[in-house]
């Protein structure tokens, strides 16, 4: 990575960290970009050449984070069972927010508009995964792998939705393990 990309990365997670900072401090509502951008030692326009709005900072990857999940992907035994390979990276991408999961599902509890601007927020996930799996399964066999897709970002979206604001993120990292067993079985129905 070049100095100036280290630069840019250090600038989105300095903004980053002080706005979360902010947002746990005096809520989500509460909280102005002039705020964030003061707290982070940057000008507003600096803010919006990072971020699109103040919801984006909540939702927004780290810019390495699609390397991270690329990585996961590439990883994959080719002879590994398409299921396996969507749980196990569903678990090693949620684990991987470990820092910021926790604090997001408080804020969204807070903030009926925030919740509401949450909706898109793990589509470049689901258009990277997709891909990998129209990569790995020819024909016929990619509408299969497009089900076990939808089958494990449905287990993902119950664990999170079961998961309550005061139990620990290990608790939502288990039910996310309960979810992923029982949509197995029934992705296991699909390829025999």
């Amino acid at each position: 990575m070049s100095l100036r990309e280290r630069k840019k990365l250090a600038a989105w997670r300095a903004i980053s960290e002080a706005a979360l900072r902010l947002f746990e401090e005096q809520g989500f509502e509460a909280t102005t970009i002039e705020q964030i951008a003061a707290a982070a030692n940057v000008s507003r326009a600096t803010f919006f050449n990072y971020f699109a709005s103040k919801e984006a900072v909540v939702f927004d990857q780290d810019p390495e984070a699609r390397d991270r999940w690329r990585a996961l992907l590439e990883a994959r035994s080719p002879g590994e069972p398409l299921w396996d390979s969507l749980a196990a990276i569903m678990i090693e991408v949620n684990t991987g927010l470990r820092d910021r999961m926790p604090l997001m599902r408080r804020l969204k509890a807070q903030s009926p508009a925030l919740a509401r601007a949450s909706q898109a927020s793990g589509e470049q996930l689901r258009t990277d995964l997709q891909t990998w799996i129209l990569a790995q399964t020819p024909g016929e066999d990619a509408m299969i792998g497009i089900l076990q897709l939808n089958m494990a970002l449905a287990a993902a979206g119950t664990a999170y939705q079961s998961w309550k604001t005061d139990e620990d993120f290990d608790t939502y990292i288990q039910r996310l393990r309960t979810c992923l067993d029982a949509a197995g079985a029934g992705a296991a129905a699909l390829t025999t």
